[in-house]
């Protein structure tokens, strides 16, 4: 089955649903917990939110969320969840996509009238369920560590002008899928890249920030400000919660500290990156200068 063929059929029907698909040909950047907090701010917004988890192998996306659903029985506290399923698919290209295909088709359906965003955290590697779901994407998101090793993984960059950067199997693989996308119903795929577990010391700037703006422009990706390197994001794993969530007596903290701070003020700039929210006239929550994302999903501090 061609990937092109049946991806077009699927993108070209009518849509509503935004999807977001957090996506990298390397393991272990962070995808899972930049696509649970996409989702959970976007539920903080009011929208209807679907997740749906393509990796089945490690199923971190599903574990967070049952992590969340677990935390608020356990607590009585009611936090948003997602609508959240995830899709059983076999490997590499030549298993059973015909079998790939009709699970994702069937996870999509009905979520285009039932949800106005759907997250899609996807497997590391060539995927056919991956492949499939970049071809889908309508913002691309691509976490990637702050290692030079992990640079290679997104293209290749010369020394100072000798030549332009130019793109690995990954960053050729989301242009193809750009390509078949704009093909199959005329929309461009808006993919971003952001830096993940910058060290702290590092105040926020990545190590490989100059390579990743200087490669930009060539493969066709929006640069995003760091993430920074913090013990909380595996906290907030255990528990299901997200930088995004307010905190009580009950939960993780009695009250946001300052890495809970930081790391809702770097997520903050992500979400205002992707542009995907937006305030209505009042004056922003946080008062004059708030950024729109920070205006909408300010917890009560």
């Amino acid at each position: 089955m061609n990937v092109s063929g049946v991806s077009a059929s699927v993108s070209a029907a009518p849509r509503r649903a935004h999807v977001i698909v957090c996506g990298n040909a390397k393991g272990g950047t962070g995808k899972s917990t930049f696509a649970m907090h996409i989702a959970v701010a976007l539920l903080r917004t009011g929208n209807r939110v679907a997740t749906i988890d393509l990796d089945t192998a490690q199923q971190t996306l599903t574990r967070y969320v049952e992590n969340r659903r677990r935390w608020a029985q356990g607590t009585g506290i009611a936090v948003a969840v997602p609508d959240h399923r995830d899709v059983p698919h076999r490997g590499k290209f030549a298993d059973s996509e015909g079998e790939t295909f009709a699970a994702l088709a069937e996870a999509l359906a009905g979520v285009d009238a039932a949800f106005d965003f759907v997250v899609i955290d996807t497997a590391a590697g060539d995927t056919f369920a991956g492949m499939l779901a970049h071809r889908l994407a309508d913002t691309l998101v691509t976490p990637l560590n702050d290692s030079l090793i992990d640079l290679e993984a997104l293209g290749d960059l010369p020394p100072a002008g000798r030549g332009s950067p130019s793109g690995s199997g990954y960053a050729q693989a989301v242009a193809q899928a750009r390509d078949e996308r704009r093909r199959a119903d005329g929309r461009l795929i808006d993919w971003i890249v952001a830096c993940n577990r910058v060290p702290v010391t590092a105040a926020g700037e990545a190590k490989i920030a100059p390579r990743l703006r200087d490669m930009a422009s060539t493969l066709g990706f929006r640069f995003a400000d760091g993430i920074s390197q913090r013990s909380l994001f595996d906290d907030l794993f255990a528990a299901g919660l997200t930088a995004f969530d307010e905190y009580d007596g009950r939960s993780a903290s009695s009250r946001p500290n300052l890495a809970h701070l930081a790391a809702r003020q770097e997520m903050r700039r992500l979400m205002d990156r992707m542009d995907l929210l937006h305030t209505g006239p009042s004056l922003p929550v946080g008062g004059p200068g708030t950024s729109p994302t920070e205006a909408a999903i300010t917890p009560a501090l």
